[in-house]
């Protein structure tokens, strides 16, 4: 939906299965229909639209692009983002490190993030920006040598090469944004930042880089990683990144006592990563590659108070805080805030909470449209307290 100072909102649809075209238009004649009349009847609603490599290959089929123009158009929807970060299946079985493949290291991950860009160029309304969210480069598992990395930034200059023709052609405003992700190539702002300065060097003065390229900022990730808003913002403004879109998503925050541990033995899934970062006490930053290895480690002596887990675990925006399980909904205020203060930091807002068939039967007590509902009626709350408003 269309906010005040030119911002829009929605949900993405990676919360629907859907790998093919034909089970993701389902998706959203079944559920993303059905959110929009409770939550944007009588105005221009947006969709946060996935795409995975084989959904984009069928919607770029001219009769089949046109034939969902005229469906847009006849119920009221828009497009003006797509998540370009799963590249193949993304539910009902094990997805964990394969979600970051293939990376930008990859002539296909490079033509399948275009196509999606050629796709989006049709689809998004006059005068919107358009943007495509992508992995973070890779994944720190598949340890990138030089040679790999200088491939990736290439890759990544050969997409901003294509966006600028595009813009000419279509007169469309398109940017990309890599989403950094706890254990990923990139997992924080300053790792973002060190990245940009190695692209701006591979070209230097080619100004196209601050157009078409950016960072897509996702609280949950960046939570995880005890990151503040104000800092991860003011970084990225500080080097001239601009910030392609905002993930609206919220992160498990636990102490790790006896009664958490086995309570989050219900969010050790095996479908998607649920990277754990521990901060100590004294500061010290521990990492652990999943949930399950998190819990596989001996319990410290003490009450395990004076230690904190934050968990790679997608949960509603709305969750209630628990005697057991914190989160880390501050951190999606604090970026509000930020919004507040500077509504022109970044114009795409966009909820991401993927993880509905995976969740514990607590957190799953509605249906999905209910449960998307729910997200909306809380984040146009935050966002009526900072002043912004659906128009």
């Amino acid at each position: 939906m269309r906010l005040t100072h030119g911002l829009h909102l929605a949900y993405c649809t990676n919360i629907h299965r859907g790998e093919n075209w034909a089970e993701t238009f389902a998706g959203l004649e079944r559920h993303t229909l059905a959110v929009r009349r409770r939550v944007s009847p009588d105005r221009p609603y947006a969709i946060g639209l996935r795409l995975g490599e084989t959904a984009s290959r069928e919607l770029s089929e001219l009769a089949t692009l046109k034939a969902f123009k005229a469906w847009l158009a006849c119920h009221g929807c828009y497009v003006f983002t797509i998540n370009g970060f799963p590249y193949g299946r993304f539910h009902g079985a094990r997805v964990k490190e394969q979600v970051y493949a293939p990376d930008w290291t990859t002539p296909e991950r490079l033509a399948y993030t275009n196509r999606l860009f050629d796709i989006l160029a049709e689809l998004v309304p006059d005068g919107v920006e358009g943007s495509v969210s992508t992995v973070p480069v890779s994944f720190k598992g598949f340890h990138l040598n030089d040679r790999q990395q200088r491939q990736a930034r290439e890759n990544l200059w050969r997409c901003v090469d294509h966006l600028e023709q595009l813009t000419r052609r279509t007169g469309r405003s398109l940017h990309l944004g890599l989403e950094p992700e706890p254990l990923c190539f990139l997992e924080t702002t300053w790792e973002a930042v060190s990245l940009f300065e190695r692209l701006r060097a591979d070209r230097p003065g080619d100004l196209r880089l601050a157009e078409h390229l950016g960072v897509n900022y996702d609280c949950c990730h960046l939570a995880i990683e005890y990151e503040t808003p104000q800092e991860a913002i003011g970084r990225l403004k500080k080097a001239g990144i601009r910030i392609s879109k905002i993930h609206l998503s919220n992160a498990l925050r636990v102490h790790p006592t006896p009664d958490v541990r086995e309570a989050l033995k219900a969010f050790a899934d095996d479908i998607y990563f649920h990277q754990t970062i521990e901060r100590r006490a004294d500061g010290e930053i521990v990492r652990y590659g999943d949930l399950d290895e998190a819990l596989a480690t001996p319990m410290a002596d003490g009450p395990q108070w004076d230690r904190e887990w934050r968990i790679h675990f997608h949960i509603p925006l709305h969750a209630e805080p628990t005697a057991l399980f914190q989160t880390t909904a501050d951190h999606v205020k604090g970026v509000l805030d930020e919004v507040r203060r500077a509504p022109g930091c970044c114009a795409h807002f966009e909820m991401e909470t993927y993880t509905w068939e995976v969740m514990p039967a607590a957190l799953k007590q509605r249906n999905v449209v209910d449960q998307l509902v729910g997200e909306y009626q809380w984040t146009l709350a935050e966002l009526d307290r900072r002043g912004i408003q659906p128009t």
